[in-house]
């Protein structure tokens, strides 16, 4: 069963976000104060008059078994001695077989590269990276969308 809008591949996190890299590419060419529809209704202008100003909406992402946060590491090109850390995501697209290719959001004010979990990291300005990777999304359980954010207007 799926629990995206749009599509239905047997993989709820997928479909998730799937439908928000659809959302957020759509923004480029619920009842829920903050929950995944209502982040992607807003990013789509559906509830909010200031919803042109935005561009992201951010997820953190958990693994299968442990359910826990899941960390992505990355380098800067700009600084490549000094790895960076984040549990927060921008989707840039998702393929058919459940492939992700993520962007590390992190605050540029944070002076963390490697926190240790969610709450040890700066949200107050999130901001794209540049650093991306692609995750296989079948080893997530969960997904938790953070109200949408202007990522790009900083």
């Amino acid at each position: 069963m799926s629990c995206g809008k749009k599509f239905d591949s047997g993989n709820c996190v997928a479909d998730i976000l799937r439908e928000i890299a659809d959302a957020q590419t759509d923004i480029f060419e619920g009842d829920c104060v903050v929950s995944c529809e209502k982040s992607i209704q807003d990013l789509l202008g559906e509830t909010s008059p200031i919803a042109n100003t935005l561009d992201t909406v951010p997820v953190i992402l958990y693994c299968e078994g442990t359910c826990s946060p899941f960390k992505g590491f990355g380098i800067d090109v700009n600084d490549i001695s000094n790895p960076v850390a984040s549990y927060y995501f921008r989707v840039k697209s998702v393929d058919e077989d459940n492939c992700a290719v993520l962007e590390l959001l992190r605050d540029e004010a944070d002076a963390d590269p490697n926190p240790c979990s969610p709450v040890d990291q700066d949200t107050s300005d999130l901001e794209v990276t540049g650093i991306c990777m692609t995750v296989d999304l079948d080893c997530f359980c969960h997904v938790t969308c953070l109200p949408a954010i202007s990522a790009f207007d900083r």
